[in-house]
């Protein structure tokens, strides 16, 4: 399975700042896109975190002391700095920026920074006054003109009790940064994205509802999947069993109708529709205004139809005459006849990709970390994805949704060119 940093090799660099602990989140984040990265700790980066927590998110030793060396073939400053093809440090506290640009190589991390010919991204993060300081600007310039990157801090809330500037990037920041020095443009820059997630909810009354065991974890890791590759991405959800991710828009919905108004409303300006959500088929036709009592030993509710959002996004994708038609991946939950009735939903909703999974299935469907789908075009299958986690899913659906783009694309201005 490809990922955006698989074969890449990173090495992160974390020095003794509050922020410190924000480089496990970031660890976590590259190696989920495929990156190798390895660690080098200064001796305050380990007063706020343990060198024990980045050893087992990136699976490699924590370098902190230049002068352990574990391997006698080998000096280790020297192997990390030439395996690196990008440096990074985050955070980056004022005394590492003075280091880094006056040659000085007093601990691990700055002789191994002197040793390396990569490329060097540095998030700093400190209080508002040094930030501010002379001989930090000073620092920051020099390195600049040297072609150190910079992903700036960002304003607010410091450890230290002063509002400014200062705190260190979001992990999200750094790893958008990172993406675009190590792999260039990304596929997905300047489309709009809009990714339905989770499950809707049908209230009977205050306090009851109907719903469905969706999670929004395949949707949330759509939208994270397409957020890093570029895209500006909305997200419609539901009911879901996790906070949705950092970086894109995000559209609380509860019901079928809410969702369904949400989606369509934002239709006009959507490159790219997936709709990965749950939603409920019929919906209560009273909805009591108080919380029912118990009355009688039985319970009649009639129910009726929700508005179908994915039928409804085929029909104005066929009336877009003059428009640009967005390109719309669904989702199909199945129980038996997976194939059938896949191909079916793919036609009558004039899906451009459909992505089915039998929910029955070990592994697949509703509340796991896992998915396992096939993904149908107008020819049929396209492919059989096995079990992976679910963000490996998506990276895997963005690859085949693109490919799928350029070929409409490239026939489109085929087409243009013989009028």
């Amino acid at each position: 399975m490809n990922k955006p940093l698989s074969g890449k090799t990173i090495l992160l660099g974390v020095t003794g700042g509050i922020a410190a602990y924000k480089a496990a989140t970031l660890c976590s984040r590259l190696v989920g896109l495929g990156a190798t990265v390895k660690v080098i700790m200064t001796e305050g980066a380990t007063k706020f975190i343990p060198p024990l927590t980045l050893q087992v998110l990136t699976r490699n030793p924590v370098a902190t002391d230049v002068f352990d060396e574990r391997e006698a073939a080998g000096v280790q400053h020297i192997d990390l700095a030439d395996a690196a093809d990008l440096a990074v440090i985050a955070p980056a506290t004022a005394n590492i920026l003075s280091k880094l640009a006056n040659g000085l190589a007093d601990d691990m991390l700055s002789t191994t920074m002197l040793a390396t010919t990569a490329p060097l991204l540095v998030a700093p993060a400190m209080n508002v006054h040094m930030w501010e300081h002379p001989a930090v600007i000073e620092n920051v310039n020099k390195l600049a003109s040297r072609g150190v990157t910079f992903v700036e801090p960002g304003t607010g809330q410091l450890a230290c009790g002063y509002v400014g500037k200062g705190r260190l990037a979001e992990p999200d920041e750094i790893v958008d940064a990172v993406v675009k020095m190590l792999i260039g443009e990304k596929p997905l820059a300047g489309k709009r994205v809009l990714v339905t997630a989770g499950g809707t909810v049908e209230r009977i009354d205050p306090v009851r509802y109907i719903t469905n065991d969706s999670s929004g974890k395949m949707g949330f890791a759509i939208a994270e999947s397409a957020r890093d590759r570029g895209a500006e991405v909305t997200l419609i959800c539901g009911r879901t069993d996790a906070a949705p991710p950092n970086g894109v828009r995000v559209v609380k919905v509860d019901s079928a109708m809410e969702m369904h108004d949400a989606v369509m409303k934002r239709l006009p300006n959507t490159d790219v529709v997936v709709k990965a959500a749950a939603v409920a088929d019929y919906r209560p036709l009273h909805r009591a205004a108080h919380k029912m009592k118990k009355s009688n030993e039985s319970l009649t509710l009639e129910l009726v139809r929700n508005p179908d959002i994915l039928q409804a996004i085929g029909e104005w994708k066929s009336e877009a005459a003059g428009r640009d038609k967005p390109y719309v991946i669904g989702f199909a939950a199945e129980t038996t006849d997976l194939e059938k009735n896949a191909i079916d939903k793919l036609i009558r909703k004039k899906c451009d990709l459909i992505v089915a999974n039998d929910v029955t299935e070990s592994g697949a469907g509703f509340g796991t970390e896992t998915n396992i789908v096939n993904v149908y075009g107008a020819l049929g299958l396209i492919e059989r994805i096995p079990q992976m986690t679910k963000r490996a899913v998506a990276e895997r659906l963005w690859e085949l949704a693109q490919s799928g783009m350029n070929a409409a694309k490239s026939a489109g201005d085929g087409k243009e060119s013989e009028r």
